[in-house]
């Protein structure tokens, strides 16, 4: 069995009710669903969630069934998302067939609306290609590169600027290695991996490099603004893609 479980917590701070706020006319979590049913990965999608309205909404747009948080911790500011991954297996593995269920585990985030379902499948079949090569594969997670080197970044305290690396400062930007970063979509990986909360930046982990244009972290006003435009112009650009993107 593959299953996808999408964590979403009612208590967002700088976002209020961020996971099922409006976003281009459906709620945020909608478009990781839709992405999750189209990808035909899974053979269930779950929602992780402490919170009445997200669980409805979560339903009325397409979860197979929700699994209530334990405890209130696993809603607050210093939950990560391996406790929360590790509450949601637990559970099922109380009530689910467990040799099935530990298979392949998706972890996939509610706030990924630029998400396309075709990178869902993909990395669906590589994780299962792979771990079947190498039983020490721990995750395949979504990467994307910087879009600009950041070896030439610098931090600014009380107006004054310091180089992150002054040794590159004078270095062509041609000519400096290209770095990548966490995208924040989805994580593959084994069921005891997620209960073990094995660490995710490893050697034995894999990213699946993402185009820039898909990516947006969505934390800030600036951010979702941000995103809603992406959003538009991928929907214009690419309609053959539209329902895969939610």
């Amino acid at each position: 069995m593959s299953i996808a479980i999408i964590p979403a917590r009612g208590g967002s701070k700088r976002i209020p009710k961020k996971n099922i706020k409006d976003f281009n006319g459906k709620p945020l979590i909608a478009y990781s669903l839709a992405a999750a049913k189209a990808s035909r990965a899974f053979t269930r999608v779950f929602v992780s969630t402490d919170d009445d309205a997200i669980a409805n909404t979560a339903m009325q747009y397409g979860a197979d069934d929700i699994l209530r948080r334990s405890n209130s911790t696993l809603a607050d500011d210093y939950a990560t998302t391996g406790d929360v991954m590790q509450d949601a297996l637990q559970q099922l593995t109380v009530r689910e067939d467990t040799k099935d269920l530990l298979s392949l585990v998706c972890c996939l985030y509610a706030t990924a609306p630029l998400l396309q379902a075709a990178y869902l499948s993909r990395a669906a079949s590589m994780f299962k290609e792979m771990k079947a090569a190498d039983a020490s594969l721990a995750y395949i997670f979504s990467a994307t590169g910087f879009a600009f080197p950041v070896q030439r970044g610098f931090t600014i305290n009380d107006g004054k600027l310091s180089m992150l690396f002054p040794e590159c400062m004078q270095t062509r930007s041609q000519d400096l290695s290209e770095v990548f970063h966490d995208a924040g979509q989805f994580y593959f990986a084994g069921g005891n991996t997620w209960l073990a909360k094995a660490p995710v930046f490893t050697e034995r982990s894999v990213p699946m490099n993402l185009p820039r244009y898909l990516v947006q972290d969505i934390d800030t006003s600036e951010d979702w603004i941000q995103a809603e435009f992406l959003h538009k112009a991928l929907m214009s650009s690419m309609p053959a893609h539209s329902e895969n993107a939610g």
